[in-house]
């Protein structure tokens, strides 16, 4: 499928998107928002893609926020709309049953640390920088900042990050629980190819059950958690990759996972 602000591409069963608006710092407008809920919907239904990786084309951005240009002209209806059509996005991308690696070389701004919080991995150049500025522009994070930013962060950090306004450096993030990992700059595709070559090598359905129990049983109490979690461990004992993963255990090599 043709994107007018993404680039799309496969190595082996790692896919990668890549919002493609250096231009614009990779902001995110409606189009861009539309067309990233297309594809990772295409992701999740193509059986040869195991893994996903999203990026921000350029040196300087991952995301550097909303398109400020068209969030500027937004009536209330229509910013109702847009902040919804961001949130349906990244709870999709939660719900996608497939890793989803951010690759952060630069800004993740706003609606981009919104979009990277609701990847499932994030890693991180030394340069990348964090924030959620939208009280200097008068209005709140409308992707699911406020609540993303608290489960990860904790209330704290979450009111420092959308009070003030001001983006913390790639350490301080790590330090927080935002970012999974912080490498050299030119240690980066490096890192995020060794992370998604173990996760493309790794059981399909046991990483979809790790990952719905994880985010579905974030939201529950835990006796329901638990028990959602029994259920899936169950689901995962009756596919043929558990077969192949405790014969290969027993026999001394290393596990080919067919996704059945």
């Amino acid at each position: 499928m043709p994107y007018q602000n993404l680039l799309v591409s496969d190595r082996g069963a790692v896919r990668s998107i890549v919002i493609n608006r250096p231009d614009k710092l990779n902001a995110l407008n409606l189009l861009t928002l539309q067309e990233l809920d297309q594809a990772f919907r295409a992701a999740r239904e193509d059986s040869g893609v195991r893994v996903i990786v999203l990026a921000g084309a350029g040196e300087k951005a991952f995301v550097a926020g909303a398109d400020i240009a068209e969030l500027a002209k937004l009536s209330p209806i229509e910013a109702q709309a847009f902040s919804r059509a961001g949130q349906n996005l990244m709870r999709g991308m939660e719900r996608t049953g497939k890793p989803i690696v951010a690759r952060i070389q630069g800004f993740a701004l706003g609606g981009g640390m919104e979009l990277a919080m609701s990847c499932h991995l994030r890693i991180a150049s030394e340069k990348a920088r964090l924030g959620q500025p939208e009280i200097n522009l008068g209005v709140i994070p409308g992707f699911g900042g406020t609540q993303r930013l608290t489960r990860l962060a904790g209330r704290s950090a979450a009111l420092e990050l959308c009070l003030l306004g001001a983006p913390i450096d790639a350490a301080r993030a790590l330090a927080l629980g935002v970012l999974n990992r912080v490498v050299a700059p030119d240690r980066l595709d490096d890192e995020i190819a060794a992370v998604t070559d173990q996760l493309a090598a790794a059981a399909p359905i046991a990483l979809a059950g790790i990952l719905d129990a994880v985010i579905l049983g974030a939201d529950c109490a835990m006796d329901p958690a638990l028990e959602f979690e029994s259920q899936a461990f169950a689901l995962c004992c009756s596919t043929a990759d558990m077969r192949e993963g405790t014969q290969a255990f027993l026999e001394k090599r290393k596990a080919v996972f067919s996704g059945k």
